[in-house]
């Protein structure tokens, strides 16, 4: 069975993801809203790391919400490439697996070539000391990977520049926000590896909003407007390790592991 995790939004992330029986676990190295620098558990990275390794946790770092490489605003992006570089210095540090973060978007009368253009810059700029991984995103109509001919644009844009650039730039699949971006998940899997070749981390929720909403809103796998056999398909179809972001994620968890089976 993949290995299915849970994200966490403790101060110290360990202790709940043990107590959900986590196979890994995603948690932010600070605010997520905020701009400061990254910020180890306990102020320990040696020691989070071993402890994790004792718990037998697989470690993914999600970088804050606010960072932007796509915008045309300097003092935005700038700022999010000073920023998206320290957060994958510090996951590296503790020996994560990935760096998610999301594909960012360009602002209303701004052409969305820029926002693509701009993300290619920041790949050829910023060390990969991990994966990097890519998330899509459920709104927005200027947003960079919104819905799958988003993604494509955005790999299409970044292709060369990770080719020679250091470090990997992978994919970070979300059930909820593919559904309310509008696409079917009935053979998203498939559909996302002829685009980015890869899917290395599947975000598995449901959605409490309808299908195409634009909405971002995550409800637990058997709650929400998504058939939770869909979810089951696509983690089946992508075979990649899973996160569960969801209100009650050791619920999730062991509801997927009764339904994956193995």
């Amino acid at each position: 069975m993949v290995p299915i995790g849970a994200h966490v939004h403790d101060e110290d992330p360990l202790p709940a993801a043990a107590a959900a029986g986590a196979d890994s676990v995603q948690f932010f190295l600070g605010d997520p809203q905020g701009w400061k620098a990254p910020a180890f558990p306990g102020g320990d990275p040696d020691g989070f790391t071993a402890r994790a390794a004792g718990d037998g946790l697989g470690l993914y770092v999600h970088a804050p919400y606010v960072i932007n490489v796509a915008t045309g605003n300097n003092r935005i992006r700038i700022p999010s490439r000073k920023l998206l570089s320290q957060q994958l210095a510090a996951a590296a540090r503790v020996g994560a697996k990935g760096l998610i973060v999301h594909g960012g978007h360009v602002t209303a009368g701004t052409d969305e070539s820029e926002g693509y253009a701009n993300w290619r810059k920041a790949v050829e700029r910023i060390d990969r000391p991990l994966p990097m991984l890519i998330e899509n995103t459920a709104g927005g109509d200027h947003a960079m990977a919104r819905g799958l001919d988003g993604v494509a644009r955005l790999w299409d844009a970044i292709a060369g520049a990770a080719a020679d650039g250091s470090g990997e730039i992978g994919f970070c699949l979300d059930t909820c926000h593919a559904f309310c971006s509008g696409e079917e998940l009935a053979g998203i899997a498939d559909r996302v590896k002829a685009i980015t070749g890869r899917i290395d981390l599947i975000h598995c929720n449901n959605s409490r909003d309808e299908f195409g909403s634009g909405r971002d809103r995550h409800a637990g796998l058997t709650d929400g407007t998504i058939d939770p056999a869909q979810l089951l398909d696509v983690i089946r179809s992508a075979g990649a390790p899973v996160i569960c972001e969801t209100p009650d994620p050791g619920t999730d968890i062991r509801w997927l592991r009764d339904h994956l089976g193995g």
